[in-house]
């Protein structure tokens, strides 16, 4: 077994947001080469409606997914297949936009005017950029949820973890998407495959994740199977924690506890071409798919 040490820990960036939506952008919109096959990840926090309310209005996506993971107040989507609905506390939308799709996502608070979520876009290889779009939407109760001896929580978006399967499914990056809590004081491993790239992003307390391990000398608290972990300065909220390979992640809690996305899937590894919410391989295709949204031939049956 081998700890992935942390490459960086990272504070998420204020930003805004479609049409003046403030955010904090844990990543996007740079290099993709330690996040691959994920491209953005973006948190939607905020207790003021003047800040949110004016959402996400119609815009396009080709070639990506995006995931959207709501923990507080409801996001209203539609879009040009002619879909609707609304996502609550829990729910999740996985979209597919494969070849092409228009939409617009419209937050709304909860009664005391909160409003949280996350969205996550996962890169297409460059055999399904073209694919038929298509939604997964699933609802709170249809996402598993498990709870260790210790206390520690988890909730599954997708892959496999602690003998649960997530809802999500058929997505090329096999992705796993976990929502994790660890008590406080608590130390916690979590197996993430040596293939996988993986980063964690906490959004409540804080923790310290573990870079190395050496054989230990004066006995230590820390001792694990004749090792001594060590572990970075404290990370805490809106921290963006990137791992490099290994085969397992170590979190030890702070004294509130530590809320935090785990999220994993395999490298894609293929040339990108981004402009906006659409993502391709070359220029050209980008090109392309500038000509459809101004020959009204972006949408397709």
């Amino acid at each position: 077994m081998s700890i992935r040490p942390v490459k960086s820990i990272v504070q998420s960036t204020p930003t805004l947001e479609g049409a003046g939506v403030k955010l904090r952008r844990a990543f996007g919109f740079g290099d993709t080469e330690q996040t691959d096959p994920f491209l953005l990840l973006d948190d939607f926090r905020n207790d003021r409606p003047q800040d949110y309310l004016a959402g996400f209005p119609w815009h396009p996506h080709r070639g990506i997914e995006t995931v959207t993971y709501i923990l507080e107040g409801t996001v209203e989507h539609r879009d040009s297949l002619g879909s609707h609905g609304t996502l609550g506390k829990g729910d999740v939308q996985w979209m597919t936009a494969g070849r092409g799709i228009m939409h617009q996502e419209m937050p709304q608070g909860d009664t005391q005017g909160r409003m949280h979520g996350f969205q996550l876009w996962a890169n297409l290889p460059s055999s399904l950029k073209m694919t038929a779009p298509r939604y997964q939407d699933i609802g709170a109760a249809a996402v598993p949820e498990v709870t260790d001896d210790d206390g520690t929580h988890a909730r599954i978006v997708s892959g496999e973890f602690w003998g649960q399967k997530g809802p999500v499914d058929g997505v090329a990056a096999e992705p796993r998407f976990l929502d994790i809590f660890v008590p406080a004081g608590k130390r916690k491993t979590f197996k993430v495959e040596v293939e996988r790239h993986a980063f964690a992003y906490i959004f409540q307390g804080s923790g310290q994740f573990a870079y190395a391990s050496k054989p230990f000398g004066v006995l230590s608290e820390r001792q694990v199977d004749g090792e001594e972990i060590l572990f970075r300065e404290p990370a805490g909220d809106r921290s963006l924690v990137l791992f490099d390979s290994g085969d397992e992640v170590t979190v030890q809690a702070g004294d509130q506890g530590v809320r935090f996305l785990l999220v994993s899937g395999k490298p894609i590894q293929e040339p990108v071409a981004w402009h906006g919410p659409i993502v391709m391989n070359t220029r050209a295709e980008l090109q392309q798919a500038m000509t459809d949204l101004r020959n009204g031939t972006f949408i397709t049956n």
